[in-house]
Order: structure tokens, then C-alpha cells, then sequence
């Protein structure tokens, strides 16, 4: 399952990659604004620069109606580089906006799902990944999971190659789920990937191993010294 950050902070995203190897970032404009800075483009062209040239960028059009959106992604993509994935959102216009693009081989993410059908059309118009908000869909009275899951077989059966990203989790479980399904891919804030890898009971068992080795063999050693 790929494992992207949702964060254009780049100091949370150097400090993930330090940890661990991500498949790369997502953003949005929200989280763009987020970081303080007035230029949403200077931002991404920063984390393009400081995650790995094989690593994925998701980052999203602004515009509502097709022709623009179209230009815009264009735009986005002559300056972050052929392979980053054009979020568009799955609205009317955004579907015409999917199909447009991916018969252009641009790479497009399909966001904003709230429905499988939604999803199933932008997978049908060419959508390299298919984003349903998972947590907000639980907030709507849906299974969000579970419409996630519904998606994904959906898509499959039908022989489509799009992938699942799910996104907008709330806790560690909905993530776990998620991949228990066979889901391709997965979205999550950085404070929530930090409590999936970085787990406090592990780093407490590990002291507790340190106290019970030194009190036997001395303070301080390691199988180095023997």
C-alpha cells in the first residue's frame, strides 16, 4: 500500500522522510494556506525540490470550469515537473476536466468523493487515483470505509486501473482498515502517520530491555562490547 503525507509543512515532511520512505505528498489549497506562505506554487516547487525525484506530488486546480481548470493543470505541470497528479475535484466540470486531461497523459487524482458512483466516472474518464474523503463521509451518517472498500471493487471489476487513495482519516484504525481491504494507497496528516510508525509503547519496551541487559551486564553497553 503507498503511504503519502498530507502536509505542505516542510519541516513535518523532512522530518517523516528522515524516518521513514514515503511514496510521496499530497496537498490541497486548504493545507497550502496553512503553511503561511502567499506563493501556493513557490511551495510545491519546495517540496518537489526536498522529497525524492520518484516521489509522488498531488496537488490541486483552484479553478471551476473546465476549459480552466484544463489550463491551469497544464500550467501546474510544465512547472512541477510530468509526473506530478493533478487533483481535480469531482464536480460536473471536473469530470469533463478528468477525461480531457488523462487523454492528454497528464496524471489526474479524482478528489472530493463522496459517493461510489462519482468515483466510478472519474475512474471511467482515465483518474489515475480516486480519493474519497473517508472520515467527512462518516461526518455526512456514511461509512466511510466501507464506501472506500465499495469503490475499490467497483473499479476492480470493471477492469479500470485506477487506485483507491483514500484520504481524510480521523484515527489509526480507519488507516488499518483501509489497507486490511486491499486499498492501493492512503493520504494521512503527519501527526497521524507519526502515531502509525512511531509507536510509545514500542520506545517503552525498548527502555524496559535496556534497564533489564544493563542491570546483568553493565550500564551503557551494547553486544559490541563483548
Amino acid at each position: 500500500m503507498l503511504m503519502l503525507i498530507d502536509d505542505a509543512d516542510l519541516r513535518n515532511i523532512e522530518e517523516l522522510y528522515s524516518k521513514y520512505p514515503y511514496d510521496g505528498v499530497t496537498t490541497n489549497p486548504t493545507i497550502l494556506s496553512k503553511t503561511g506562505n502567499p506563493d501556493p506554487m513557490d511551495q510545491l516547487k519546495q517540496i518537489r525540490s526536498l522529497i525524492p525525484s520518484d516521489a509522488m506530488l498531488h496537488a490541486q486546480v483552484l479553478s471551476v470550469e473546465t476549459e480552466d481548470m484544463v489550463r491551469e493543470a497544464k500550467y501546474m505541470v510544465s512547472v512541477l515537473g510530468k509526473d506530478t497528479f493533478i487533483k481535480v475535484p469531482v464536480t460536473e466540470n471536473g469530470l469533463k476536466a478528468i477525461s480531457i486531461l488523462s487523454s492528454e497523459n497528464i496524471h489526474v487524482t479524482a478528489t472530493a468523493i463522496y459517493g461510489t458512483m462519482s468515483a466510478f466516472l472519474a475512474a471511467k474518464a482515465g483518474a489515475a487515483f480516486l480519493a474519497p474523503y473517508v472520515n467527512r463521509l462518516d461526518n455526512l451518517g456514511y461509512n466511510g470505509v466501507q464506501t472506500a472498500l465499495d469503490i475499490h471493487m467497483m473499479v476492480k471489476a470493471a477492469g479500470y486501473k485506477a487506485e483507491v487513495l483514500g484520504a481524510s482519516f480521523k484515527n489509526a484504525q480507519q488507516v488499518i482498515d483501509i489497507g486490511k481491504g486491499g486499498i492501493g494507497a492512503v493520504t494521512v496528516s503527519s501527526d497521524l502517520l507519526k502515531s502509525l510508525a512511531f509507536n510509545g509503547i514500542a520506545e517503552n519496551a525498548v527502555k524496559d530491555f535496556i534497564r533489564d541487559f544493563e542491570s546483568c551486564c553493565g550500564e551503557g553497553k551494547t553486544m559490541l562490547d563483548f
